[in-house]
């Protein structure tokens, strides 16, 4: 590895997916994750809303065409039908996925037991806690008591190159591991909490670099300072592990509760949009008086829309959870192949 090679992106690089800094930012990060799922539907119809009537007022729009707005109406009938449909269908496939005969039920069980095993055993402790948040902070604790312990291990190191390489990425890890341990204070300690929290640290890459440096220095290190940077690495991948089964839990949650809501809101839109389509049934006209017509037009296209409010709120949660959390390990798709502090090609080791 060149000198000119070792800098910051050495200790950390791509991790501050939940920095917040500015409104804008702040925004975003309540619309697409942080947000209540609910908040974030009535903001969006709330939206739509004032658009409605924002048009209405400027002239653009207009709600005197008996025609347009039944047929309207028609077509969000048509459309709500077919997005509560294929929400069943989601709802459906979710439920697949429970449905587990013995033998693979029991090695679930044994493979979660495993997990929680080898989470106490890494933090030293009886038994690993119930409480997803509480799992987490358990290993992040443990990534940075180990990354400390790794520092100290090659404090006395006579390679400067190699001492400040690897204190550099310690530094790095310690720094995040405490913005997460202060994020983890401030949550609940539901399942959404743990991922949230999770997806804000790029273990990915602090995993990566673990492994190259591992690699790099195997026998330049001393036995205690492998031993230690092993631990580092583990703590790593537990951290990864715990982070994909909070995603699954709450990805399975997330999506049941979408479908219930669906499901809730389908019948009062349905009837909503056949009302929009009644108030024009009048030969003579709207049965509204013209003064509050668009109004009560617009509360009921809120109506109808709502499941799709639903659907666009809990799909830009879920779909960005999992972008976020698209690495697998130490292979991480969304970092560019020329970027990192580390330039490799074959026969490197030999």
């Amino acid at each position: 590895m060149r000198s000119s090679e070792t800098d910051e992106t050495l200790e950390s690089y791509g991790a501050d997916i939940g920095a917040q800094s500015g409104f804008v930012t702040r925004f975003r990060e309540w619309f697409l994750v942080e947000g209540n799922r609910l908040t974030v539907t009535a903001t969006v119809l709330i939206g739509i809303f004032v658009l409605l009537v924002g048009l209405y007022e400027l002239g653009v729009i207009t709600f005197v065409n008996p025609n347009s707005v039944t047929r309207v109406a028609s077509g969000m009938i048509a459309g709500t039908f077919s997005l509560v449909t294929l929400v069943v269908s989601v709802n459906q496939l979710i439920l697949s996925q429970e449905f587990s005969a013995v033998g693979k039920a029991r090695d679930r069980l044994d493979g979660v037991m495993e997990f929680r095993q080898a989470v106490a055993d890494d933090a030293a402790v009886p038994a690993s806690p119930a409480s997803p948040t509480r799992v987490l902070e358990l290993i992040v604790e443990s990534i940075h008591h180990d990354a400390t312990g790794l520092a100290d291990a090659v404090a006395t190191h006579d390679d400067d190159e190699l001492r400040e390489t690897v204190v550099r990425y310690t530094n790095g890890v310690r720094e995040r591991t405490d913005q997460i341990e202060d994020r983890i204070e401030k949550s609940s300690f539901d399942t959404f909490s743990a991922v949230s929290a999770a997806i804000t640290y790029d273990e990915s890459w602090h995993l990566y670099v673990g492994t190259h440096l591992r690699g790099e220095y195997a026998d330049s290190l001393s036995p205690a300072a492998m031993a230690q940077l092993d631990d580092l690495i583990e703590s790593l991948e537990l951290f990864h592990v715990a982070r994909e089964q909070f995603k699954t839990t709450y990805l399975q949650q997330e999506l049941t509760r979408f479908s219930q809501l669906t499901v809730y809101c389908g019948v009062p839109s349905i009837l909503s949009a056949i009302l929009v389509g009644l108030l024009y049934a009048d030969v003579t006209g709207p049965s509204v008086s013209a003064a509050v017509l668009p109004y009560v037009v617009s509360v009921l296209i809120l109506i109808v829309l709502s499941p799709l409010a639903l659907l666009v709120s809990y799909i830009l949660r879920t779909a960005t959870i999992t972008r976020r959390t698209a690495s697998v390990g130490p292979m991480v798709p969304q970092k560019d192949p020329e970027e990192g502090p580390f330039d490799v090609s074959y026969g490197d080791a030999e």
